[in-house]
């Protein structure tokens, strides 16, 4: 959720708002620390904490401060069971803050560097009477939310998003880029033909038109996922093989069915790919619990498992380097 941009707009219409965030979150609970909405004075919002009475009791205590000419920032504790009636049975601290139209170019500041599609981290210092002044820190806090001697508020804002190469911009590409507008993935969207793109993308894609598409893949993040689905065998065959002879990317997939999968093993293999590499292909992609072919229904299942690679890759990470640390590397 683009947390700054909607607290800017609101704010350029010469009204208050204010930011609902989940401070911390012990045990069984609809969100995670660092989740947030922004509520209007008239109730309406953008984003969620997770839904249900918690979110509903904490947007009615956003307006009532709203209502209030209330400043600055207050934390509430909440024991889901006992407080909310609510099954989850976790406790959550969440903080409201109001902001008002004097920060309205912190604000703007702050919503241009959230549209850059990486994480960075805020500093504030609270004032005797809550009011909040923020400043961008050089480098990322470990924790989402830390509020210091209720003086100092560091916090960190906009997501860390996995690099997508997509290839091919057909009926299949489309429907995901839509399912993925609002997910965690910043999209390279590369088509050999300029006119295959739609005139609008979400805001997490970039359009690339090259001729020779798997060149691309030279510069390509590390840890960047792979998916491949162009109007081209031929072409699918050669994004694929660079792809899996650079071994260095987490996720590789091509559309296709077992058929395809195995003719492309056999080519991969003609091509010096080593069975290992080729073992890492993923094809066909997406989930068989779904039999329908509608390309809506075949990028949910993409979706999903894009989703389930990404937590992989990043816990594999996590654990190397705990286990790096650990060893005094």
């Amino acid at each position: 959720m683009s947390v700054w941009r909607h607290i800017s707009d609101i704010l350029q219409t010469g009204q208050n708002c204010a930011m609902v965030t989940i401070a911390s979150a012990a045990g069984s609970t609809p969100r995670e620390a660092g989740a947030r909405m922004v509520v209007r004075q008239d109730g309406s919002f953008y984003g969620t904490i997770g839904g249900g009475t918690l979110e509903f009791q904490a947007i009615k205590w956003a307006v009532a401060a709203l209502e209030a000419g209330t400043t600055g920032l207050s934390i509430r504790t909440f024991s889901l069971g006992p407080d909310l009636g609510q099954c989850c049975g976790g406790r959550v601290d969440v903080a409201v803050e109001v902001h008002s139209l004097t920060q309205a170019q912190n604000a703007r500041h702050l919503a241009t560097l959230e549209s850059a599609g990486v994480m960075f981290a805020t500093q504030a210092a609270i004032s005797d009477d809550c009011a909040v002044t923020r400043e961008v820190l050089p480098i990322l806090p470990d924790e989402p939310f830390r509020l210091e001697a209720n003086t100092l508020l560091t916090e960190t804002f906009g997501q860390d998003r996995r690099t997508l190469y997509l290839f091919g911009a057909g009926h299949v590409a489309r429907a995901l880029v839509l399912a993925l507008a609002n997910l965690p993935f910043r999209i390279i969207w590369i088509d050999s033909r300029a006119d295959a793109f739609p005139a609008a993308v979400p805001s997490n894609v970039a359009k690339v038109s090259d001729a020779s598409p798997e060149t691309l893949l030279q510069d390509a993040e590390h840890d960047a996922f792979i998916l491949v689905m162009t109007h081209s065998h031929a072409m699918d065959e050669a994004i694929v093989a660079a792809a899996l002879a650079k071994g260095r990317f987490p996720y590789v997939g091509v559309i296709g069915s077992a058929t395809k999968r195995a003719r492309f093993e056999k080519r991969m293999r003609a091509r010096g790919i080593s069975q290992a590499a080729i073992a890492e292909l993923v094809c066909p992609i997406g989930t068989s619990l779904v039999a329908s072919k509608l390309p809506a229904a075949i990028a949910a299942g993409v979706t999903v498992e894009l989703l389930a690679a990404d937590e992989t890759a990043r816990t594999f990470v996590s654990t190397r380097l705990a286990q790096a640390s650990a060893s005094g590397r």
